[in-house]
This record gives C-alpha cells, structure tokens and sequence, in this order.
C-alpha cells in the first residue's frame, strides 16, 4: 500500500476536519494518506517546500487568502507544484478553478464518496514528483 501526504488548507479548523474525515486516512483500498495542517498562505507556502506533498486540498472559500489565489499562485511560482483538489461552495466556480489549474474540484457540503473517489483518482494520475 503507498502512502501520500496530503495537505488540508482552511482557515477555519473545522473545514480542515470536515475535509480529513471526507478523504479518511484510506480513500481507497490501495491508498493511505497522511495529512498535514495549513491555516494561512505562508503554512501553505512553507509546507510545500519543506514536506514531500503529493496532494493539496484547498478550501476556496477561506479568508483572506482563498485556496483559488493560492492554487493559482503556485501553479505559476513552482515547477511541479502538487496536484490540487479545491473546495468549492458553487458549481458556477469551476471555471475560476480551470483558470488557477487546478486538477479537482469538490463541492461543500463534502461528500465522503465522492471525496475519497477525487483524491484516490489524482494520487494515481499524478504520481509524487520527488519521489
């Protein structure tokens, strides 16, 4: 079984729960993941250059830094930045996701199937970099 780091982003710490227990610590038979905490754009920033993440879950609704901005920003400052799964409160922002390159969305309330199913999918497709 592989194991990945996958990286929780909110500002609230009850989203960050909330996303921990949609994923679980198995989203699929194959796959276990270990998860670390981010509350602000610098733990974000400093976790992705210090920690080998393999996923980002991002909240797209947080404040004052919303996983969109984020999401894009390290798209554009980091070669190989980690896939990323955003949390979003409308259908209609899908579009703003496609435009930050963002691999996956999600819709709050989060679904625990459909969560699970997302983060296992981009695991498999993006397989870690710095491995």
């Amino acid at each position: 079984m592989t194991q990945h780091t996958v990286l929780l982003y909110s500002d609230d710490p009850e989203v960050r729960d909330r996303m921990r227990l949609a994923i679980g610590t198995r989203p699929a038979a194959d796959l276990s993941v270990r998860f670390v905490d981010a509350s602000t754009y610098a733990e974000v920033v400093k976790l992705v250059d210090d920690t080998d993440i393999d996923l980002l879950v991002l909240d797209g609704e947080a404040t004052p830094g919303g996983g969109l901005g984020i999401a894009r920003q390290l798209k554009d400052e980091i070669a190989g930045a980690p896939p990323v799964v955003l949390a979003i409160a409308r259908a209609a922002d899908r579009w703003l996701a496609s435009y930050a390159r963002v691999e996956g969305t999600i819709m709050y309330p989060l679904d625990p199937v459909t969560t699970g199913e997302t983060v296992a999918g981009l695991l498999r497709a993006y397989p870690a970099i710095r491995q």
